[in-house]
């Protein structure tokens, strides 16, 4: 008996041993399968470290960009940042001519008034006057006759052609030079001749107002120089009255160059406000702005700005903000294509011919301060937001499938009992 029990115990050793060493292969082989099967799951985007990885990573990240974290410094450097200027186009390009927005040029329509003394060329009177002196009749001539032309058009070439003065070269001319000039033409053919014109359709000096404005046309300028602000007004202003000015942007084309601006830009700044040159065009354009979100937030959406300013706070908040159960709130990020001086101030490599370069801000959600920062960084149009997925978020995904797939089995063998 002694030796059976012996035995037995003898040969039942490397079995509880054998059974151990196959309970750890097989835990060991559970967690190497429950790694590999949280990594096959599908995702939302990526978790911060993945992010991060990615961003070193000179494979992936093609587009050379970096990551910022959002201080209180940055938001004053952004603060501090000047919109793209339309003055830059008047320092570039002063004008030459049409100083006084008062010259004559080709296509223009003239109206010409002449006053004559005694005998008028210009005058019905004067076939009368002329058939009484042949006849010897004593007719008094009127003191002063007043005489209107008919429209006169200053063709391609900038001439004008006045009956008895001839053809004259009329282009840079003021209304009073031309009136000299045709008065000079006609001083031996008339007696004591006075010259009045006016511009009755000015081409020459004239915008062109089309786009988001309530009345497209081209609109004069007057020696008074008018404004980019009084020509859109002129037209009508905007289309839409019940959106923010924000949403509108004003593109200017000078001497085959062309600048944009934010409509509001150049009402808040007064520099931006330039005088108008003859033959600008002014382009109002409506572009709602939006700003799109993706990632572990309460919704994927692109959302637009309804206001006229939006901070990255009012942003978060309108599609939900970070979700508990997915998010990562340590990683909230902002792509951007910022403007090259912002990267270089940053101290970023960027291209000196590039005059944007993509970035990425980061906000720890999990900082109370960030708060803050939050209500006062500024969005702008095109603007993506990214929450990032929690590390964590993939074990309870594959958990959550195992108990899905082991649940029912679980439940028939409790019935089965």
């Amino acid at each position: 008996m002694t030796l059976t029990i012996s035995c037995f115990l003898k040969d039942l050793g490397p079995r509880r041993h054998r059974v151990r060493k196959g309970q750890r292969f097989a835990v060991i082989g559970g967690v190497i399968l429950l790694l590999a099967g949280c990594n096959t799951l599908p995702d939302s985007g990526p978790t911060e470290a993945q992010f991060n990885h990615a961003q070193r990573d000179q494979k992936k990240n093609t587009l050379g960009y970096g990551i910022v974290e959002v201080t209180p410094e940055l938001i004053a450097l952004l603060d501090g940042e000047a919109p793209p200027a339309f003055s830059s186009l008047d320092k570039d390009n002063a004008p030459t001519t049409h100083t006084s927005n008062d010259t004559v040029g080709p296509g223009d329509l003239l109206q010409v008034a002449i006053y004559e003394v005694g005998s008028a060329l210009f005058s019905p009177s004067s076939t009368a006057m002329a058939a009484s002196s042949a006849s010897g009749t004593s007719t008094q001539p009127s003191p002063s006759t007043a005489s209107s032309l008919p429209l006169l058009s200053v063709d391609g070439s900038g001439d004008v052609d006045v009956p008895f003065a001839g053809q004259i070269h009329v282009t840079g001319m003021t209304t009073d030079q031309v009136a000299e000039a045709i008065q000079g033409r006609l001083k031996e053919k008339s007696q004591s001749p006075q010259v009045l014109v006016r511009i009755a359709s000015d081409i020459a000096n004239s915008v062109m107002v089309y786009g988001g404005v309530r009345r497209p046309s081209r609109v004069p300028l007057t020696p008074n120089r008018e404004r980019i602000l009084d020509v859109i007004a002129l037209a009508g202003g905007q289309e839409r009255l019940t959106q923010p000015d924000e949403d509108y942007v004003v593109r200017l084309t000078r001497n085959n160059r062309i600048a944009e601006m934010p409509l509001k830009a150049i009402e808040n700044d007064p520099s931006q406000n330039i005088l108008m040159q003859p033959g600008d065009r002014v382009q109002l354009t409506f572009t709602p702005r939006s700003f799109t979100v993706f990632g572990a937030s309460g919704q994927v959406t692109q959302t637009q700005f309804t206001l006229p300013t939006l901070t990255m706070a009012q942003a978060i908040s309108r599609v939900g903000g970070p979700i508990d159960s997915r998010s990562d709130p340590n990683a909230v990020y902002l792509f951007r294509f910022e403007n090259a001086d912002i990267l270089h101030r940053l101290g970023m490599p960027i291209d000196d011919s590039a005059p944007t370069a993509p970035v990425v801000y980061k906000l720890d959600m999990m900082n109370p301060s960030n708060y803050f920062l939050a209500q006062k960084f500024m969005m702008r149009d095109r603007d993506l937001i990214y929450v990032a997925n929690s590390s964590s978020n993939k074990f309870y995904k594959f958990f959550g499938l195992i108990s899905t797939i082991i649940a029912p089995g679980i439940t028939a063998a409790w019935i089965a009992k």
